[in-house]
């Protein structure tokens, strides 16, 4: 099993602080965009946290670790797109039998959910339409069962070495297709891709 308590003090009394969604996801807003300037990273919690800065799969180990920290199960959604475009990962949790998101993100959308969802399906849908390439074709193919991460027995907080075995954990878990055979998808308008422009952090 892995590692469930940080091998830090800086990186405790970090997580510690984060004991609601709210300060997790603007924890996460304020924390620098990580553009793999020096090549792909897959950093555990520890790390990015060190190096001051995360991309999605990164802010994601950062969220889950925040709640597990404070009780609740570290829960991973992978959205899943075709090949030509990326991947998103968010960290899920629930309120009242409602579920929210938690995302990190350099774009206007693709960002925190809050906790109004009925279903783990209706959450992943509602990122739907805003995940599109810059000619506005639409991407997202399935979504991924709740990924537990309690269950891994990578040490995804404090391990010092990128988590590729992890990513293909993930990658390999159960996902659910969300396009039904046949269908044909309207483009995203051209100020609906406009928007989407918009981003948090100059590369």
């Amino acid at each position: 099993m892995q590692t469930s308590i940080p091998h830090t003090f800086a990186t405790y009394k970090t997580l510690k602080r984060l004991n609601t969604p709210e300060k997790i996801q603007d924890f996460l807003n304020d924390l620098p965009f990580n553009f793999e300037r020096s090549g792909e990273t897959y950093r555990s919690v520890e790390e990015s946290l060190k190096h001051g800065k995360a991309h999605c799969f990164e802010g994601a180990l950062i969220a889950a670790a925040a709640l597990q920290m404070h009780g609740e199960k570290p829960l991973l959604l992978d959205l899943y797109t075709n090949k030509k475009d990326v991947d998103h990962v968010v960290v899920l949790f629930r309120r009242n039998g409602r579920w929210g998101a938690i995302s990190k993100t350099n774009h206007a959308v693709l960002r925190y959910r809050e906790p109004v969802y009925l279903s783990v399906r209706e959450l992943a849908m509602s990122y739907f339409h805003e995940y599109f390439l810059p000619d506005g074709k639409k991407t997202l193919v399935s979504y991924s069962r709740p990924f537990d991460l309690s269950k891994s027995k990578i040490d995804w907080i404090s391990s010092k070495e990128h988590l590729h075995d992890l990513v293909d954990e993930l990658d390999g878990s159960a996902h659910v297709p969300i396009l039904p055979k046949g269908i044909k998808l309207r483009k995203a308008d051209k100020v609906e891709i406009k928007a989407g422009k918009i981003i948090e952090y100059k590369k």
